[in-house]
């Protein structure tokens, strides 16, 4: 009986895989990289540079799918739900990944069993940047006019439980001052509204933040990591800057429908890291101020179960809270 069952079993993931295309073809149509956030963003500038390096790698055409909402729920859980074929895949900053179970009260999806990790893509610095208007040249200038008037200054970020969120939260509880969150639909309409002079403070991402501050759109006061960015060795660690104990970080990982089958996600995990591996593909993401990622399968895994408890740390102690 035991035989027979087994056997049953073999045959249906046979069956199975063969309607998704055998190993050795495999991937023989388009694949599909959702980005769970608007076009514009840090998110999709590395998604459109990875989905041109892999249809040259693979063969096969790769077409990124914008599906924004819900602080990335919205494009996360479409590809939880996709078949799990390999040709629907989900590239993300941590938010639906690793920070959203611990901000929102309930979501349609588990992103610890929805998912079959691929690679890490790309890790960015996160930068403190002001409109030009804002008389405030470093970060001890800043803090100070933010005590001078509490709860007059707003700061902007690409959405609820978004590292940039996050790490405005951070700066209000380190530093001490009282700051106003205004959430966006995305890193782009956040943007607009800091160089529109809509908003004086915004986190973001270096690739979005580097061509406006080359161009005098925005002052970069900082970089939240752990260490000066080569692109901007100028600017000092939020650290250095004098909020002690202050390290934020963002990244880009890739993950498929937790039910791929194995050889489905071997093949897109190694020309992943062959597209990691490229010269030119690290060039363009340095250009835009990201480093390609190194970790694959459960070492990215493993990655994503410590950002998880990191950034559930800070939630918790931020208060935040979505319905």
């Amino acid at each position: 009986m035991h035989s027979r069952l087994t056997a049953f079993m073999v045959a249906m993931a046979s069956l199975l895989w063969s309607g998704a295309g055998s190993a050795e073809t495999f991937p023989d149509r388009s694949i599909h990289i959702v980005v769970p956030f608007p076009a514009g963003g840090s998110n999709d500038v590395v998604a459109r540079f990875l989905g041109q390096k892999l249809s040259e790698i693979c063969g096969q055409s790769v077409i990124v799918d914008n599906r924004a909402g819900a602080g990335g729920n919205v494009g996360a859980e479409f590809v939880a739900r996709s078949a799990p074929d390999g040709y629907t895949l989900l590239l993300t900053a941590p938010g639906p990944l690793a920070v959203n179970q611990s901000l929102y009260s309930h979501m349609a999806f588990d992103p610890a069993a929805d998912f079959a990790p691929i690679a890490l893509i790309a890790s960015v610095q996160i930068v403190l940047t002001v409109n030009p208007a804002v008389k405030a040249k470093t970060v001890a200038e800043l803090v100070a006019l933010a005590k001078a008037a509490p709860g007059t200054l707003n700061f902007g970020s690409s959405g609820y439980g978004s590292t940039n969120h996050l790490a405005g939260e951070l700066f209000k509880n380190l530093a001490g001052i009282n700051i106003v969150h205004v959430p966006y639909r995305g890193a782009a309409p956040a943007m607009n509204d800091l160089i529109g002079g809509q908003i004086p403070i915004l986190f973001d991402n270096m690739p979005a933040v580097r061509p406006q501050a080359l161009a005098g759109s925005l002052r970069a006061l900082a970089v939240a990591g752990h260490a000066r960015s080569p692109l901007f060795p100028e600017l000092p660690t939020m650290e250095e800057a004098g909020v002690a104990g202050f390290e934020a970080s963002s990244w880009f990982g890739l993950v498929a429908p937790a039910k791929t089958p194995p050889a489905a996600v071997k093949r897109l995990t190694d020309d992943v890291m062959k597209a990691l591996g490229d010269p030119d593909f690290a060039r363009k993401l340095s250009d835009v101020g990201a480093e390609p990622g190194s970790l694959s399968g459960e070492a990215f895994g493993s990655f994503l179960r410590a950002e998880t408890e990191k950034w559930g740390k800070v939630v918790k102690d931020s208060g935040t809270v979505m319905q």
